[in-house]
C-alpha cells in the first residue's frame, strides 16, 4: 500500500471514528427531532370494556333531529346513502342512529356489501313524550324488534335510552333497563347506555353499574352541555375509569361552530387531550365537513 493510500484510509478512518463518536456525545441533539405522533380519527379504539372496537370518529345522523327527521334525512335518500358510504370509504366505523331521527333505513343500503361486523351501530330508544308521532311507548323488547327490521340487522351493538334528564332515571327505568339486560344476554344487542342530559342524569350513569356505554356533551364553551366544563369532566373521567364507554357528542356546539375554524380544532384538541372521551361523534352533513374534522383530529399530538 501506498503512503499516498495510507493517508487516505487513515484520514477515512478518522473522519468516521469522528462520526461515531460525535453521534454518541452530540447525536440526541443533532438529529432532527422526531415529530410527536398524533391521534388518527380513524384509529379503532376499546369502546370502554363493551369489547367493541369502534373508529375514534362517529358519524351522527341526527343533527336538529325531531320526529323521525334530521338535517340528514332531509338531505334525501340517496344523498344521505352517499354520506354514510364516503364515510365508512374513509374509516368511518361507527354510525349514531335514533329512532328520534328517522335514520334506521338509510344505513344498511348505504354499506351494501360490507361486511355487518366491520361496522358498529348505535341507536336510541326515545321513551319520553313527544318527539316522535306515536303517543304509545312500548316496550324496550318490543322495540328493539321495530329497529331490527327498520335497520334491516340481526342485532344491534349499542342501544341507549334517549335523553335522559333526571337524577332518578335508573329507578324509573329499571323495567327497560332490565328488559335491555335480557336481549343482551341472547346476544340480540351487544351494549347499552344511555343518551345524556343534565348533570345529574351523568352522575347517576357515572354510579350505575347496568351502564355500558354513554353518550355525553362535552366541549371547552359550554354549548349545549349539561353543565360548565369543569363540573362535566370529572363525571366523564369517573365514567371511563369505570370501564363505560364514552362517546362525546356536540364537539362543534350543534353547529354552532360550523363556520369557526379556530374555535372547531380548539374544541377538538380539548376533548381529545381529556384522556377520558373515547369517540368524537359528530354529525356531519357533508364530505368536506368529515374531511375537515379528520384533519383537525390528525393535528392533535398524543399525550405519551
Amino acid at each position: 500500500m501506498t503512503n499516498h493510500s495510507q493517508h487516505l484510509d487513515r484520514r477515512r478512518f478518522l473522519q468516521t471514528s469522528a462520526m461515531g463518536v460525535g453521534g454518541l456525545v452530540f447525536g440526541p441533539s443533532l438529529r432532527a427531532a422526531e415529530p410527536a405522533p398524533t391521534f388518527d380519527p380513524y384509529e379503532r379504539v376499546p369502546l370502554g370494556k363493551t369489547g367493541l372496537k369502534v373508529s375514534r370518529l362517529c358519524l351522527g345522523t341526527g343533527m336538529k333531529g325531531w320526529q323521525r327527521q334530521s338535517n340528514h334525512t332531509r338531505l334525501g335518500k340517496e344523498k344521505l346513502q352517499a354520506l354514510l358510504r364516503a364515510a365508512y370509504d374513509r374509516g368511518v366505523r361507527l354510525f349514531d342512529l335514533a329512532d328520534l331521527y328517522g335514520s334506521h333505513p338509510h344505513l344498511m343500503p348505504a354499506l351494501a356489501g360490507v361486511k355487518r361486523e366491520d361496522f358498529v351501530i348505535i341507536t336510541k330508544i326515545w321513551w319520553s313524550g313527544g318527539g316522535i308521532p306515536e303517543a304509545e311507548r312500548p316496550d324496550a323488547d318490543q322495540v328493539v324488534t321495530r329497529f331490527l327490521k327498520e335497520i334491516g340487522t340481526d342485532y344491534l351493538d349499542v342501544v341507549l335510552l334517549h335523553c335522559v334528564s333526571s337524577p332518578k332515571w335508573p329507578e324509573e327505568l329499571r323495567k327497560q333497563m332490565d328488559l335491555l339486560a335480557a336481549l343482551k344476554q341472547k346476544k340480540i344487542i351487544r351494549a347499552h347506555g344511555v343518551s345524556v342530559h343534565s348533570l345529574p342524569a351523568l352522575e347517576a350513569a357515572a354510579a350505575e353499574p347496568w351502564v355500558d356505554s354513554v353518550n355525553t356533551r362535552i366541549n371547552p364553551f359550554q354549548m349545549s352541555m349539561d353543565g360548565p366544563p369543569d363540573k362535566v369532566v370529572p363525571v366523564l373521567r369517573k365514567l371511563h375509569a369505570a370501564g363505560k364507554g364514552v362517546v362525546g357528542m356536540k364537539i362543534v356546539g350543534e353547529g354552532r361552530l360550523r363556520d369557526d375554524p379556530v374555535k372547531r380544532a380548539e374544541s377538538v384538541r380539548y376533548v381529545l387531550g381529556l384522556g377520558c372521551v373515547d369517540v368524537l361523534n359528530v354529525g356531519c352533513e357533508s364530505t368536506a365537513e368529515i374531511d375537515d374534522l379528520a384533519a383537525m383530529v390528525r393535528k392533535v399530538p398524543k399525550l405519551v
